[in-house]
């Protein structure tokens, strides 16, 4: 299967992009606590940060695909039979480029590993307080926006773009971090706990404690300027991301997409129309 994957779906590797000033911050809280309030507080401070939305608005899929290569090497052992994964700063930063900060699934999927790259950024650990209303708000948006909708897994097929967005993130990235072979089964049997861990887990990454912050929206600007050494803003903290403005970026992505999708598929009937007519044509 992976073999005919690289046949149909490999494309030609970016030009890696390069680092030229260190990475400062890893925010590695779980996909829905409240990263893009987050990143956009960030921004505000003049930090250049990458989201979740950052991977699948890559520009070039040759991106997507990466991460998604990572997402795979994680979490299917591919050539790493005993679980050992080590992922290089180099590779990171092939992909990363020159942010500032790195938040939401990125830096939730790939934690440890991002932690072991670059031991001297700081870590903030971004929480949701209520984790009902967490696994709410994933089922909401993620699974019900997403996951749920086969139809963007049928096109996914036809879109070499949405196809390594999917293995990015609703294949390998999402599912690998809950345990589970789908999003939904990983978040509704084992969503808290899991959150509970990987908060722990870094915890216990982080021998440094003066680089780990724990921080929640309710905490507001004042302990996240400080821990960043930075002016709090006089604004009030960023409130984004909504379900339907989740539901709005969701179809960003999928327009352009899904039009390239249905073309290939239009394309991909009608060969084969013709090939079954020549088949039936010249058996008689």
């Amino acid at each position: 299967m992976d073999s005919l994957k690289e046949i149909i779906y490999t494309l030609p590797s970016p030009p890696p992009r390069t680092r030229t000033k260190p990475l400062t911050l890893i925010c590695v809280g779980p996909p829905r606590s409240v990263t893009e309030s987050l990143s956009v507080a960030l921004t505000q401070l003049s930090l250049k940060t990458y989201h979740g939305w950052d991977l699948v608005f890559e520009e070039d899929a040759g991106h997507i695909q990466s991460w998604a290569n990572l997402a795979q090497r994680k979490f299917s052992n591919q050539g790493v039979p005993d679980g050992d994964v080590r992922i290089s700063r180099a590779e990171f930063d092939a992909i990363l480029g020159d942010v500032d900060a790195v938040i939401d699934l990125p830096a939730s999927i790939f934690a440890a590993e991002l932690i072991a790259a670059y031991p001297e950024a700081k870590v903030i650990i971004n929480t949701r307080r209520d984790l009902d209303a967490w696994r709410t708000s994933v089922l909401k948006t993620i699974v019900g926006a997403i996951e749920d909708k086969w139809s963007i897994w049928l096109l996914s097929i036809f879109s070499t773009e949405l196809y390594w967005t999917w293995e990015a993130t609703m294949h390998y990235g999402i599912p690998g971090l809950f345990r589970s072979t789908s999003i939904r089964k990983g978040v509704v049997d084992n969503g808290k706990w899991i959150y509970r861990e990987h908060c722990n887990m870094v915890r216990g990454l982080v021998s440094d404690k003066e680089r780990l912050l724990e921080w929640s929206v309710e905490d507001g600007w004042v302990p996240l300027c400080k821990f960043l050494n930075k002016t709090p803003p006089t604004s009030a903290f960023p409130k984004t991301n909504d379900p339907a403005s989740f539901a709005q970026g969701v179809d960003r992505i999928m327009k352009p997409r899904v039009n390239k999708a249905l073309r290939n598929l239009v394309i991909s009937t009608s060969l084969l129309l013709v090939f079954v007519a020549s088949i039936f044509k010249y058996s008689k």
